[in-house]
């Protein structure tokens, strides 16, 4: 079986220490920078990313959150810092290009080894998996709906078709309304699709075309 890879952005060697005492069962990989980190995920693209925030040469992780996120869409970020304020962590963690979890440092080792299992078993590409599922299922749900609307509208409307039968004589829109338990309205709008389709004379209500207002 296949170890899940991690590239943690880490400039710190003692915080590095920890990673890979807490992550051992992971094949971690490490660099300084986030400009690193962008020629090493070119080369192996990692199944999860640990990034800290304030890194060597100056650089800052926030600023390459954008980049990690266009090139690995759907692998997850974990922000582990302890140099950032609420709004940043909010912003960090909002929006299309947004980390998964920000954790504080020092980190809790406990924390930290939870929060790695369910981001790679969760997050990223799992996520992106389950959310086309449930739109899927959102879909059929939907199509469900508008079939059983659209039955039901035929229906009532063949039945409408036997109660007016061949009479020239004007249906009682209300009467037809409560016995079908609909508003006025349907009532009109099945008289005006049944004279479209010539299955009723337009006779029957010559308004049809332009019919008063039911508001």
């Amino acid at each position: 079986m296949k170890t899940s890879s991690i590239l943690i952005i880490e400039d710190d060697d003692l915080q590095f220490e920890i990673y890979e005492e807490a992550l051992v069962k992971y094949t971690l990989a490490r660099v300084k920078t986030g400009s690193e980190a962008l020629a090493s995920i070119a080369r192996q693209p990692p199944d999860l990313l640990i990034l800290d925030h304030v890194l060597a040469d100056g650089e800052l992780g926030l600023d390459f959150l954008t980049q990690f996120k266009e090139l690995l869409p759907f692998v997850p970020i974990i922000i582990v810092s302890g140099a950032l304020e609420v709004h940043q962590q909010l912003r960090a963690l909002q929006g299309p290009r947004r980390a998964h979890f920000c954790l504080p440092k020092p980190v809790d080792i406990y924390e930290l080894q939870k929060t790695v299992e369910v981001a790679l078993t969760e997050c990223g590409q799992s996520e992106a998996v389950r959310q086309f599922e449930a739109l899927e299922r959102s879909k059929r749900v939907d199509a469900l709906d508008i079939l059983s609307r659209s039955t039901d509208r035929l229906s009532r409307q063949n039945r409408i078709r036997e109660i007016i039968g061949g009479s020239r004589e004007r249906p009682n829109i209300s009467a037809l309304a409560r016995q079908f338990g609909v508003a006025r309205r349907t009532i009109i709008r099945d008289l005006q699709e049944l004279i479209r389709r010539g299955q009723v004379k337009a006779e029957v209500y010559p308004e049809w075309e332009n019919p008063p207002s039911e508001e």
